[in-house]
């Protein structure tokens, strides 16, 4: 049984220093939304309004659950824009969303904002702020995933509902959420509640159970009771339903030595080995998405981390407790929560493991990893604690497996427009984006729509950096450099770049700050 991560609250000092995009009409303005409409489920896969599988490869961003309730790090020196500029440069093309119900009181005031940096976000509500970067993640070609993290702002619940948040609550607010957002496709489902897990020990359990038959703890059955209620007045969205730690929702007593009341316990949310026994059941069809969570020793040195044949023990655990229902095509899955602080060289193992488990390109398992935040306390984040700098270690692992949104209308600093021809790799247009500077060194993405009526297959983009300029690290695509050329090419898992179709280069250096010049595509200039 896992401990909950700790996460650092306020930080109250620092407070107060995959596809193309459409547009569509909601609540009386016009807004951007990923391409390809509401997403639904056909077996063990997502797809979207055309048919076409979505793979939803995204981040955490939290904040909202807590007493801030709004996303951290709009404390920092970075606007909340550039926060979704970099995740989106990085290749994450959903966010998931914690909140809290305390949240979405009426009343509710959102704390840690740096007026300087976020001088649109003062004043705002929790939920204006997050209408605003729903709306701006749309614009990117992002997705996203609203989670119920926690009933108050105070912590976890075993259940989904408490003495003070009933569950008439819980179901009201996910029914208003439902309703604010209808129409808008970027908002593409509900996960429900985080992580029931157990309380109390077998036989006296009092936690989450899963086919137990007993109203008040049954998760399965809430679950039902919930996703029905939302698709009801929003039948598009997708339900995502995380699993229990132990079925029967009580502790194992492996102290008693009475091995009849112990049974099989897995991470809170983690364990959905029942579920193929006792499914969740809609009333619309093609909406379920079962969500496990996966964590590292750096949350909780589970047995299996210290077996004698780890990690080569680690697929026949993820089928046992969750993957048996994406193998027999019954269900799609998100992992919803998984991360580690890599300190312990095991969880490096572990990450490269799971990640091949779930599959590269379009047909693999979903995930959004935890977090985006460097204040998750037994996990750290994608970014240091600058908010900015990137973790490359763990971007790395995960890089191969991302499947960036593309076609997004990002504002831009420069922008430059060819018409060439030549062999078919065409006419491209260039967008450069500068996020960052220091001393010493910048950040920024430079993104290259082919305009041709023809594919580039594989891509290779070339350009040239400032004199003395070198690359450090970078993303959406294989980064050389010779001199103050670099040459990008083509991921494995997205070789070509279609008619119409952007990729964004990502990438930090070493040197003076300065737009890459001379940009080809497929051996074709880029020119004003």
């Amino acid at each position: 049984m896992r401990q909950r991560r700790s996460v650092f609250g306020a930080l109250l000092a620092a407070a107060v220093a995959v596809s193309g995009v459409v547009a569509m009409a909601t609540a009386g303005h016009v807004t951007a939304a990923p391409a390809g409409g509401y997403l639904h489920t056909a077996g063990n896969k997502i797809v979207d309004s055309t048919g076409a599988t979505v793979r939803l490869t995204g981040i955490n961003w939290f904040g909202m659950e807590t007493d801030n309730k709004t996303f951290h790090g709009l404390w920092s020196n970075r606007t909340w824009k550039q926060q979704l500029d970099q995740m989106a440069s990085l290749g994450y093309n959903t966010l998931r969303v914690p909140f809290s119900n305390d949240a979405l009181k009426p009343g509710a005031t959102a704390s840690g904002v740096n007026d300087f940096t976020n001088p649109d976000l003062v004043g705002l509500s929790p939920l204006q702020i997050l209408d605003k970067v729903i709306e701006y993640a749309g614009q990117k070609g992002m997705r996203i995933i609203l989670d119920r993290h926690r009933p108050t702002s105070a912590g976890q619940s075993a259940l989904w509902y408490t003495a003070t948040v009933p569950e008439s609550t819980w179901i009201n607010d996910w029914k208003m959420l439902a309703q604010r957002y209808a129409g808008n496709t970027t908002v593409i489902g509900a996960d429900l509640h985080n992580e029931p897990h157990a309380e109390g020990t077998n036989p006296n359990a009092t936690g989450a159970c899963w086919g137990c038959g007993v109203v008040e703890r049954d998760w399965r059955l809430a679950a039902e009771r919930a996703g029905n209620a939302i698709l009801s007045v929003q039948p598009n969205w997708l339900i995502f339903v995380e699993g229990v730690s132990c079925p029967s929702g009580g502790l194992s007593d492996t102290w008693d030595n009475d091995p009849s009341n112990d049974e099989d316990c897995g991470w809170w949310g983690g364990n959905l080995s029942k579920a193929g026994e006792f499914p969740v059941r809609l009333t619309v069809p093609n909406r379920l998405v079962y969500s496990p969570h996966e964590y590292a020793t750096s949350v909780f040195e589970q047995k299996w981390f210290t077996a004698p044949d780890f990690p080569a023990n680690m697929p026949a655990i993820w089928d046992k407790y969750w993957g048996y229902l994406h193998k027999s095509n019954t269900a799609p899955l998100m992992m919803g929560e998984f991360g580690s602080t890599l300190a312990n060289p095991k969880d490096k193992v572990w990450l490269e493991n799971l990640m091949a488990y779930t599959g590269k390109g379009v047909d693999g398992i979903s995930f959004t990893y935890w977090s985006w935040n460097p204040n998750s306390g037994d996990t750290g984040g994608i970014v240091g604690d600058d908010w900015t700098t990137v973790n490359q270690a763990k971007q790395s692992i995960l890089q191969p497996y991302l499947i960036p949104p593309t076609g997004g209308t990002t504002t831009t600093t420069t922008t430059t427009t060819t018409t060439s021809g030549g062999n078919g790799s065409g006419a491209c247009k260039t967008a450069w984006r500068q996020d960052n500077a220091w001393q010493g060194g910048f950040q920024g993405s430079l993104t290259v729509t082919n305009s041709a009526t023809s594919a580039v297959n594989p891509w290779k983009v070339v350009f040239t950096l400032p004199t003395g300029a070198t690359i450090g690290s970078g993303w959406n695509g294989t980064f050389s450099q010779s001199g103050t050329t670099v040459t990008v090419t083509a991921p494995s898992y997205a070789p070509s770049l279609g008619a119409g179709a952007s990729v964004s280069l990502g990438f930090t250096a070493n040197g003076t700050a300065g737009a890459p010049s001379g940009v080809t595509l497929g051996g074709a200039a880029c020119s004003a």
